[in-house]
């Protein structure tokens, strides 16, 4: 729950904001940059600070600083963007509570729930082009909240497409659906009643063009159609094969984990993985509790309703943060690792090769004040 988590964030100790974390373990040594560019994209990459560099309009601003994730280094852009953004625990009324496509959403505790949609962290936008798009204040239905947001999602790349729908899920029972491209946009808000579905995150399945969302510690997804949002979701319900015998050692471990079940899909095979993501307590540190990446099991899910775990993704690589997780193939960013799943959260971030499961081939513990992997980005 992103908007806890970033509250919690702001008890621990900080570093000022124009101190540059160094890159994780996450980058692995590969080609130069320029192999991306001959696909008109840029690689995946994580955001690692800022380079103060001015004031503007009573506003800190730096150049951005990220880490595309085919490479060995950090890259600093040309690029200059707020501080509220990234290190946003300097900014008590200003709360990143997820990302899409790039875009990352803010919500202002000082506006009465308006939330923001903007593109600061696009690596190829300039700073010259920022772009904010304000959605209308949120509408709270009776016995829900709006001020603790699980995540976002939109349904295009861009909030800006005629067609667009952006979806939040918030902590408990209301989804809420908007299109900001509208003359007058304005919330269309579902109460989901199953409360299997209050903590889990919504995505957009682009194949079916519907909203899903996975039951949490349930073999059950429910949709949304976001032209006819209905307070009856469809559901599908899952049946689990070709599970693997793990020793009681491991199996006790898996069991004492925080699990979370993350949906995704990949343009390029037109597969659908279903991904579980555990991970352990490991330290309490000034009251919040830190925890490890354990392991990642990715299933993929067939039309009938059948999830089979698979050790096996191909050229795939799976990345899960706080941004709606995405996928791509490994061979189109040299210097990817294949076949694994790339993870990163407020205080870690790890790299688990699925063919060696149950173990992780990296992990690296800090504080990461923007937990999030940007997805490849076309290069106008």
């Amino acid at each position: 729950m992103s908007l806890i988590l970033s509250r919690l964030s702001r008890l621990r100790l900080l570093k000022p904001w124009l101190v540059v974390r160094r890159s994780s373990l996450l980058l692995l040594p590969s080609n130069d940059f320029s192999t991306s560019l001959m696909q008109n994209q840029t690689p995946p990459c994580e955001i690692i600070g800022a380079h103060w560099c001015e004031m503007k309009h009573g506003k800190h601003f730096g150049k951005l600083v990220v880490a595309f994730l085919n490479e060995g280094k950090t890259t600093s852009l040309d690029k200059k963007v707020s501080s509220e953004v990234v290190h946003n625990e300097f900014f008590p009324t200003t709360v990143l509570i997820g990302a899409s496509h790039g875009w990352v959403a803010t919500l202002n505790d000082d506006e009465e729930g308006i939330l923001c949609l903007q593109d600061d962290l696009k690596p190829v936008v300039s700073d010259g082009d920022l772009k904010r798009i304000w959605l209308p204040p949120l509408v709270t239905l009776p016995h829900c909240q709006t001020q603790v947001v699980t995540n976002v999602a939109m349904s295009t790349s861009s909030p800006e497409d005629e067609d667009c729908v952006v979806a939040v899920k918030f902590l408990g029972p209301q989804l809420s659906f908007c299109r900001p491209a509208q003359s007058k946009p304005e919330w269309t808000n579902i109460r989901v009643e199953n409360p299997c579905f209050f903590s889990s995150p919504v995505v957009f399945s682009k194949k079916d063009d519907i909203f899903r969302i996975t039951g949490s510690g349930r073999h059950l997804i429910g949709s949304w159609d976001p032209c006819k949002p209905s307070d009856k979701p469809k559901l599908q319900m899952l049946r689990f094969l070709n599970l693997p015998k793990l020793p009681t050692a491991i199996s006790e471990v898996m069991d004492s984990c925080s699990t979370t079940e993350h949906l995704m899909e990949s343009e390029s095979t037109g597969e659908t993985f279903l991904v579980k993501w555990y991970k352990k307590t490991v330290k309490i540190d000034q009251g919040v509790a830190i925890m490890k990446t354990k392991c990642a099991m990715v299933f993929k899910l067939e039309e009938e309703g059948n999830a089979v775990y698979t050790q096996d993704i191909g050229d795939l690589s799976i990345f899960l943060s706080r941004h709606e997780p995405f996928c791509v193939p490994a061979s189109s960013f040299p210097g990817l690792s294949p076949n694994a799943v790339y993870t990163m959260d407020v205080d870690e971030s790890a790299l688990v090769n699925l063919r060696s499961f149950p173990f992780i081939i990296s992990t690296m513990h800090g504080v990461y004040r923007v937990p999030y992997l940007i997805p490849p980005q076309n290069i106008d």
